[in-house]
């Protein structure tokens, strides 16, 4: 089930607005963000950026969204949680585990093909449910952005009756590799021929600020979008102070100016560009 995730951000100005000095105070061990694995290159960069101005180390941990979430649920230690979804760290923010979510980044769906599909603007609902075109899509039990996937398979039965049941029947979630299996690729290409899918729908963003021209991508039209936010908690750590505040500084960081400037470069949008009547 796909969390709202263009929820309320009227807790972000209290929420974050920690100012950041010209030189973080370190911490030991060093930070850990966990994050979506689908929002692995942009972090990366943007703290790579932290840590020029700061001279401050975060380590990052990266991988499905749902994933990281048992893993801290199960007491697994890490200061920062940045999900593909609002759902999973607005779960930890009810249980007390979490300050109040606030939207990171907003992104789009794009269906992805192969060359050999022949993809376009105009046939997307076609060349999903083609019999003879291979469908995948990442396992919506734990990673959100198979659960946008299978909601933008409920909204085809609109334009298509009985789209969804097909498609989701249709869909190899996960692919041909098993879940977690490194897969050796170059291009977006190889790395759905490994999984034996000729086409998905994911995310529009990328892992990489240069684009992969190895698969045609096409943003999703009005009638088949569900929206997309990536959602940041900041973990609460009782008994250490210096440890939660240097938390703090990173998410502020996170939601600065400069830092959500890198966002576009990978595909994103910066949180400021959510519509205010969908806050």
């Amino acid at each position: 089930m796909v969390s709202n995730p263009v929820g309320r951000m009227a807790m972000l100005a209290v929420t974050l607005c920690v100012a950041l000095p010209a030189s973080a105070q370190g911490v030991s061990p060093p930070l850990t963000v966990f994050s979506a694995g689908s929002a692995k290159g942009v972090l990366t960069a943007i703290l790579a950026r932290y840590r020029q101005e700061t001279g401050e180390t975060v380590v990052e941990v990266a991988g499905s969204a749902g994933l990281m979430l048992d893993r801290i649920e199960a007491g697994e230690a890490a200061d920062v949680f940045v999900s593909a979804n609002m759902g999973y760290a607005r779960q930890l923010t009810r249980e007390g585990k979490g300050t109040p979510t606030v939207v990171f980044a907003l992104n789009q769906l794009c269906a992805i093909a192969v060359p050999g599909v022949g993809l376009t603007g105009g046939n997307i609902v076609d060349r999903l449910l083609d019999p003879n075109v291979r469908l995948g899509s990442s396992n919506p039990k734990n990673d959100p952005s198979g659960q946008y996937a299978f909601a933008v398979f409920d909204r085809a039965d609109a334009l298509h009756p009985g789209a969804a049941a097909i498609l989701k029947a249709k869909d190899k979630i996960g692919g041909g590799a098993p879940v977690g299996a490194p897969v050796v690729k170059r291009n977006a290409a190889e790395s759905m021929a490994a999984r034996g899918v000729d086409m998905m729908v994911s995310f529009c963003s990328s892992s990489d600020a240069t684009p992969d021209t190895s698969v045609t991508r096409v943003e999703l039209p009005a009638n088949l979008a569900v929206p997309v936010a990536f959602g940041m908690t900041v973990l609460t750590k009782a008994g250490d102070p210096a440890r939660r505040a240097a938390s703090d500084r990173l998410a502020a960081y996170l939601m600065s100016a400069p830092a959500q400037a890198i966002l576009a470069t990978y595909g994103f949008r910066p949180a400021g560009a959510v519509a205010r009547d969908q806050l």
